[in-house]
C-alpha cells in the first residue's frame, strides 16, 4: 500500500462512504449493484475491488458461473434485462466514449429502470470508479477482505 488514504485524509473516506450510503438507500437490488461494481472493477483492473465485490456477491447468493461471465456479459444469456441494461450503462460511464453516453444505451436503461433508479445507478458507477482509482492508485492490499454477513439468496437469470 502506498498510502492509507482513510487514515491520512479521513474526510476523503467519509465522502466516499457518503456516496455508498446514498446508493444503498435506493431501491436498486443489492446483487445488481455488486455485478456493476464487479464490471467496473474489471474494466479498471482493480484487484482489491474485484476481491471485495465477488466475495460480497457470493455472500448474496450469486453463482460463480455468472460472476465469471460478467466480463463477457453481452454474449452470456444468464443476465436479466435489468442486469444487461445496468452493465451496459456501467461500461458506458466507466469508459466514457468521446461522444458521451449513447442514446441507445440510455433508452435501454430507461426501459427497465425508473428515473430515481437511473440516478442511483449512475451514482453507483461514479462511486465504484472512485473506489477503483483510490485502490489502484494507492495500491490497496489484496487477499484479506472478508465479506459482509451472509444475506438471503437472490433470484438470478438462467444459466441455461
Amino acid at each position: 500500500m502506498r498510502i492509507d488514504y482513510g487514515h491520512t485524509f479521513p474526510v476523503a473516506l467519509q465522502a466516499m462512504l457518503g456516496l455508498e450510503k446514498a446508493v444503498h438507500t435506493s431501491d436498486l437490488e443489492p446483487l445488481l449493484l455488486e455485478l456493476v461494481k464487479i464490471r467496473a472493477s474489471q474494466l479498471n483492473g482493480c484487484a482489491h475491488c474485484l476481491e471485495m465485490h465477488t466475495k460480497d456477491a457470493r455472500s448474496l447468493g450469486e453463482l460463480d458461473d455468472r460472476m465469471h461471465l460478467v466480463a463477457a456479459w453481452p454474449e452470456a444469456p444468464c443476465f436479466t434485462e435489468r442486469e444487461r441494461a445496468a452493465l451496459a450503462w456501467c461500461e458506458t460511464l466507466t469508459l466514457l466514449p468521446r461522444e458521451g453516453a449513447p442514446d441507445a444505451t440510455y433508452e435501454q436503461l430507461a426501459g427497465v429502470f425508473s428515473d430515481e433508479e437511473i440516478v442511483a445507478l449512475t451514482l453507483a458507477v461514479v462511486a465504484i470508479n472512485g473506489w477503483n482509482r483510490f485502490a489502484v492508485g494507492l495500491r490497496a492490499e489484496v487477499g484479506s477482505y472478508q465479506p459482509r454477513a451472509r444475506h438471503e439468496p437472490v433470484q438470478h437469470g438462467s444459466l441455461s
